[in-house]
């Protein structure tokens, strides 16, 4: 289960890169476990940047070493020469790299097909199609532009590739005109700019050459005998709004066809496996194959072509960290990517450019967190408060002003929402507003209404799961303890050097991964058809040397190698799912206690 709180804090101190006319600047504070050991902090706040090296040091380098060498070649680099790369890397960057080369000669490897050839000896084979949604980052971006203008990044890949680094050095008007969506429309811009989401398995397996995100489950789904006549990815463009992800590509359409054809050539019903991001575009089609304004389904079509739902580090309620990437272009430890994509953007963009892009990207902004102060807590109080806890998880924006460095101003979550609408501009707030809702259904008949109201189907506490009583939900969730720094100068109270430590995966919050799952699909009104709801949590118990945190990892992305789960869902693939147990560690069951969203029959 996903764990981590996110706090802003402002600063008195203006940003050259900040807009003249702002009165403020945003500064993040998030919040993560509290640690007390230094060495164990410092071993920690390094993982972001092992993180990257291990997807682009490691291929750098090799390159470097190997370019003298007839017996490897980089097919990748053909467009970019490893001179010129290495010369708009900073001195720092390869001294980094050459630290983890030493450290990956002590890495402890492992063999990720292993998992799925032990499970084959147990007599686990293949039964269900397997259809997987992966999350953001996991998705490469292509041009299928042909003006003059795109004609040199036809099939580039201007998202996860090597063909984004370049176009960031070297034309980085040209790569923010390709990436950015019309303001007005949340489709294509104008002058033929024509970016795709990649497809196959190629699309997911890796997000650069080198650091894999779905690449181990398919090598262990492929040892009990799946490949691609039973196996498929639904890759999507992350960056649209969910209603016109169906509107220009038809991508629900698309995976209404996948699942049923699926279950036509097999004769089974589907297991599918969503990530982080890819859980809210599965909610969403749950409630749109059914709708008559949608796939038409009708309310028994999940019943009767879907049997499992594996949601990995679904961001259910969303992220609270997505906030200050669209309100003010924070890159440190805020949008849900991974450090190669963040190092990229960070170098080369400003933050004000960053904001613009983020906004620009409707698709980001359906991870606002979703609840409002019922879940995540007001000015004094969160569910989630520890005992002798000095600065409350309630508030979530904490501005110091301009004129009184001493004084604060905090905004609880729902506060937040209405600042971020505030301080943007109409086309962005429009965009928002007409595609996604972040509010609470307290009765069954507001749930049913909403059913018909596609603005609220990415949201669990306006609508309900399937009217599917034989689907099975297995819940995964890692659990890690992460630290992040951003304002270091800031210390008071349980504030250490601007940093408030708190449960999470480095990327989603423990209530939004953790309270659906286990309080909120518990009512009548969220989970009419009583769909079985199982929790599975793993613990982070890294490799002290591995870039990636080896087979026992718990990080947001690197839990897609992990060995157990690996196993879980070849298990659930295979239709033993029922022998996986229940297993909850962490406290969510009493911060989801906490929660002010009661049962239908209490508000009377």
């Amino acid at each position: 289960m996903s764990f981590l709180r996110r706090r802003l804090l402002g600063t008195s101190t203006p940003s050259r890169e900040a807009s003249p006319a702002k009165a403020e600047e945003v500064r993040l504070v998030p919040v993560s476990k509290i640690v007390t050991d230094e060495h164990h902090r410092t071993r920690k706040r390094r993982n972001g940047l092992i993180f990257f090296l291990g997807g682009l040091f490691g291929i750098v380098l090799a390159g470097y070493f190997a370019r003298s060498s007839d017996l490897i070649e980089f097919p990748e680099f053909r467009d970019l020469s490893m001179d010129s790369l290495l010369e708009a890397l900073p001195a720092s960057f390869l001294l980094d790299a050459k630290d983890l080369v030493r450290g990956e000669r002590e890495a402890v490897n492992y063999d990720s097909f292993q998992v799925g050839l032990n499970l084959r000896k147990q007599g686990i084979h293949a039964k269900h199609p397997v259809i997987m949604i992966p999350g953001v980052i996991s998705t490469g971006l292509e041009s299928w532009g042909t003006t003059n203008s795109s004609r040199q990044y036809f099939r580039k890949r201007l998202w996860g590739s090597w063909s984004m680094m370049r176009a960031l050095m070297l034309d980085k008007e040209g790569w923010k005109r390709h990436i950015m969506l019309d303001k007005y429309t949340g489709l294509d811009p104008a002058g033929g700019i024509k970016l795709r989401a990649a497809q196959g398995f190629d699309a997911a397996d890796f997000f650069i050459t080198g650091y894999w995100i779905w690449n181990k489950i398919l090598e262990n789904l492929a040892t009990i005998g799946y490949d691609p006549t039973n196996s498929y990815t639904a890759a999507y463009d992350w960056r649209l709004s969910y209603a016109n992800l169906e509107v220009r590509d038809q991508y629900f359409t698309r995976l209404k066809i996948f699942i049923e054809m699926a279950n036509k050539v097999s004769d089974k019903k589907v297991t599918l496996v969503s990530h982080s991001m890819g859980s809210q575009v599965l909610f969403y089609f749950f409630h749109w194959v059914a709708a008559e304004s949608g796939g038409n389904g009708g309310d028994d079509w999940v019943e009767n072509f879907v049997d499992s739902w594996i949601n990995i580090s679904g961001c259910m309620l969303g992220a609270l960290k997505g906030l200050p990437a669209v309100l003010s272009g924070e890159m440190k430890d805020t949008a849900q990517l991974n450090a190669f994509a963040v190092y990229g953007l960070e170098k080369f963009l400003s933050r004000d450019e960053r904001a613009e892009i983020f906004r620009a990207m409707p698709g980001i902004s359906s991870m606002l967190p979703i609840g409002g102060d019922a879940v995540w807590g007001n000015a004094t109080w969160a569910p989630d408060d520890l005992p002798g806890q000095n600065v409350s998880f309630g508030t979530f924006l904490n501005f110091k002003n301009q004129n009184d460095s001493a004084g604060y101003r905090n905004l609880t979550v729902e506060q937040s929402l209405s600042f971020l609408y505030n301080s943007t501009e109409d086309w962005y707030r429009d965009q928002v507003k007409g595609s996604y809702s972040h509010g609470v259904a307290h009765t069954t008949a507001e749930v049913d209404a909403n059913e018909k109201d596609p603005r609220k189907w990415i949201n669990p506490l306006e609508t309900r799961l399937p009217l599917a009583p034989n689907l099975k939900i297995y819940y995964s969730n890692p659990l890690t303890t992460l630290n992040y720094t951003i304002d270091v100068g800031l210390t008071q109270s349980n504030i250490d050097h601007g940093v408030i430590m708190g449960e999470g995966d480095g990327t989603v919050n423990l209530i939004s991964t953790g309270y659906m799952c286990n309080k909120g699909w518990n009512m009548h009104r969220y989970n009419p058809a009583k769909v079985q709801v199982k929790v599975i949590e793993m613990p982070h118990e890294p490799e002290r040397f591995s870039p990636r945190g080896g087979p026992n990892t718990g990080d947001h992305v690197d839990i897609l190698g992990r060995s157990s789960l690996n196993a879980m869902i070849l298990r659930v693939a295979a239709g033993k799912g029922d022998a996986i147990e229940r297993n909850v560690e962490s406290e969510i069951e009493t911060y989801a206690s906490r929660v002010k969203i009661y049962e239908e029959d209490e508000y009377l």
